[in-house]
């Protein structure tokens, strides 16, 4: 398969289910898989192997703010919740 097949056919279903993405597409579901693994504390050397990055600032992209955890900080009392 090429890759616009593979992402015509991502855009397809993401538009059938309802999923509001700016832009849908394979895209979006491999921002999604690495920002999950980046969420849920993978080293970025495991994840940029994982998908294929040759470089660790390429995979540094998604090491963004969450605003959730954000909001959680600055609302909490500053204990980390176990």
């Amino acid at each position: 398969m090429t890759y616009c097949a593979i992402s015509g056919r991502a855009s397809y279903y993401l538009h059938k289910a309802g999923v509001p993405v700016a832009r849908p597409g394979s895209h979006t579901l491999r921002h999604t898989c690495v920002q999950r693994l980046f969420d849920a504390h993978f080293p970025l050397k495991t994840i940029g192997d994982y998908v294929g990055h040759t470089s660790s600032e390429s995979t540094a992209i998604y090491a963004k703010v969450s605003i959730e955890n954000l909001r959680e900080v600055a609302l909490g009392d500053g204990e980390e919740v176990v």
